[in-house]
């Protein structure tokens, strides 16, 4: 079928710095819940995944590709939500790590393993977008919570970052 096709096909390897392009079904909707009657048509809503390996124009194309060679009757409403960035070494990055090696005695690494970010509305504008957050080991799910702890090293890494940035020499 042309579901089982999109979910087993590889959209791109993927690189350095991102995991390699999935696309994730939601929610599938077909019919109106009687057991007698054949749905006239199935209702698919489905997000891709995605890093700076592959471009959103070519996922849709392919999309496009793989259901019109099922001769399918079929109508995609795209909306893309933001591009995939990264940012690289420089002030901010720097700053960060500093930070967080100060407070915790960690050395952070750069990952975009984290899912989607508010960062993507500002990193086109050419600005250093870092995400510095407690850790999240209970996000989005039922009682998601932080450790009190973590709240306070998070706020002194927030002060740190700022001196750096604002009082260090550049």
């Amino acid at each position: 079928t042309a579901l089982a096709e999109l979910c087993a096909r590889r959209w791109d390897e993927g690189n350095a710095a991102f995991p390699p392009s999935s696309l994730q079904i939601s929610n599938i909707h077909a019919g109106t819940g009687a057991s007698n009657v054949i749905p006239g048509e199935l209702l698919v809503d489905f997000n891709f995944r995605f890093g700076t390996a592959s471009h959103a124009e070519d996922l849709k194309r392919e999309v496009a590709a793989i259901l019109n060679r099922r001769q399918l009757d079929y109508r995609l409403h795209w909306q893309l939500s933001g591009a995939p960035f990264l940012t690289g070494p420089g002030r901010l990055r720097a700053a960060v790590t500093a930070a967080i090696a100060q407070h915790t005695g960690l050395v952070p690494r750069a990952d975009t393993g984290g899912g989607t970010s508010d960062g993507r509305f500002i990193a086109p504008l050419g600005a250093e977008v870092i995400e510095l957050g407690p850790v999240n080991a209970s996000i989005h799910q039922i009682d998601e919570h932080v450790s009190v702890d973590d709240l306070g090293r998070l706020g002194d890494c927030y002060l740190s970052v700022l001196e750096h940035l604002l009082l260090a020499p550049r």
